[in-house]
């Protein structure tokens, strides 16, 4: 009998970042392989150095993440599952540190606004850093005592720093939406409540747009997210991304994309997957 190997899992960022907390979701004999850029972490998987890819695609407070729609049409992997990570900031520090020590930080830019309020009354000044799991590798080097990191409490067990106060966001509310994704498409039904993830090209026809989401609205089936977005480099050709509840072979949803299928240039599926319990 073969043993299972734990799966490989490409995600952009370094060890200790929020997509390698995603990555966890999955399993925590899960293998993490860091990437530089989303394109990295496709081509890691693609080439066989990962068996599956952690990307993120949207985020409750900033919204869609920038270029990941262009990027996964293109990808030749399948959306398998979905997670929702939700942004808990942490301050560490090199062990031996307290709060009253530390007068400097770094993070990801877009974390520091996220903290402003701990930060400021606590008299504790700030820098961006390209990368916040990156910034506790680079703290947890250093031989400094006065300076800490804003990141995921996974950065400080990872690097071996000291979490001094957790959960200090502005927000409570801020989760980023993942999305699991692997070379080969699974079509199966594995859970009660089932997400369909597509992309689609409408034809160049008055109201085509409007006639193609007639089908979901007619048949009853919930779209929760549709975005656009140019491709090409031409202002005619706007692809489509959209989430629907269902399954294609729910007979509404088929129905809803037979309709569709008279409208458009181009239909494909990126993957058929459970919804998160997270899910709102």
């Amino acid at each position: 009998m073969s043993q299972k190997t734990s799966p490989r899992i490409a995600f952009q960022g370094a060890l200790g970042a929020y997509s390698h907390e995603a990555c966890l979701q999955v399993g925590e004999d899960v293998i993490p392989v860091p990437c530089v850029t989303f394109e990295d972490v496709i081509r890691t998987v693609r080439e066989g150095r990962a068996d599956l890819a952690m990307l993120p695609v949207e985020n409750t407070t900033y919204g869609r993440v920038a270029d990941i729609h262009r990027l996964l049409p293109e990808s030749g992997l399948h959306i398998i599952a979905e997670a929702f990570v939700r942004v808990r900031i942490a301050l560490m520090a090199r062990p031996g540190a307290a709060l009253k020590d530390v007068k400097h930080v770094r993070a990801h830019m877009v974390l520091l606004p996220q903290a402003r309020s701990f930060l400021d009354r606590h008299g504790i000044t700030s820098e961006a850093a390209a990368d916040s799991a990156g910034a506790a590798e680079d703290l947890a080097a250093a031989d400094t005592m006065d300076e800490g990191v804003l990141a995921s409490a996974v950065a400080a067990d990872i690097h071996g720093l000291d979490v001094l106060a957790r959960d200090i966001e502005d927000l409570d509310h801020n989760t980023t939406r993942f999305l699991l994704m692997s070379p080969d498409i699974d079509l199966t039904r594995r859970g009660d409540k089932m997400l369909t993830t597509f992309v689609f090209e409408v034809r160049n026809i008055p109201a085509a747009l409007y006639k193609a989401m007639g089908g979901f609205a007619t048949n009853g089936v919930n779209m929760t997210k549709l975005e656009s977005y140019m491709v090409g480099g031409s202002f005619t050709a706007t692809q489509f991304y959209a989430d629907i509840e269902g399954h294609p072979d729910d007979p509404a949803v088929k129905r809803a994309l037979e309709e569709l299928g008279y409208f458009t240039n181009m239909l494909n599926i990126l993957g058929v997957y459970p919804a998160h319990p997270d899910r709102g």
